[in-house]
């Protein structure tokens, strides 16, 4: 059934399309965009979009995403985590979130997008997705995740997230373990 996060069978879902966000992060602060068209407008984002066919990976298609709404190419790419949105209307999306450490260019804005530089430490949540103020400090911690969110419109209704644990000093064995 639709509508309810408890009735999701993610073991067996499969998106409809697939997507990327990156997310440019240097000296404590982070690039964000002002989207200004399609899923999201209105609201502030990482750039990124659907994943095309001609893009070789993931990553790839962060990159181009990143050059076409701000006219930079990031660099020091690594990908930070995963998330799975589901709609209410059927719509699907499995969005692979990245990280940059620097880019060449300089931010520009398109028709697309306006970008914006924020504090890592002030990052603006309540101007962005619902979803964003629950895996983002994940994100800015390094700590791996897979989220997965159940949406009716702009409107979370469900989630659960799976976070790496952190590293840390081996386990002490005890003699009986």
């Amino acid at each position: 059934m639709k509508g309810r996060f408890t009735s999701m069978d993610w073991a067996h879902w499969k998106p409809k399309e697939k997507a990327t966000i990156l997310f440019v992060r240097t000296d404590g602060m982070l690039l964000l965009i002002h989207k200004l068209q399609g899923m999201g407008a209105g609201l502030l984002n990482g750039p990124g979009g659907r994943i095309e066919p001609t893009d070789p990976s993931p990553a790839a298609g962060a990159i181009r995403e990143a050059q076409e709404e701000l006219r930079i190419t990031p660099t020091g790419v690594k990908e930070a985590g995963e998330l799975w949105f589901e709609f209410t209307n059927g719509y699907s999306l499995r969005c692979h979130v990245f990280t940059a450490t620097g880019y060449e260019g300089v931010p520009t804005s398109t028709p697309e997008a306006i970008p914006l530089w924020v504090d890592e430490r002030h990052v603006p949540y309540e101007k962005m997705w619902t979803d964003d103020r629950i895996w983002m400090p994940l994100m800015l911690a390094d700590r791996p995740f897979l989220g997965r969110f159940l949406f009716d419109g702009n409107t979370m209704l469900g989630c659960e997230i799976d976070v790496a644990p952190l590293p840390g000093p081996p386990r002490e064995r005890t003699p009986d373990a």
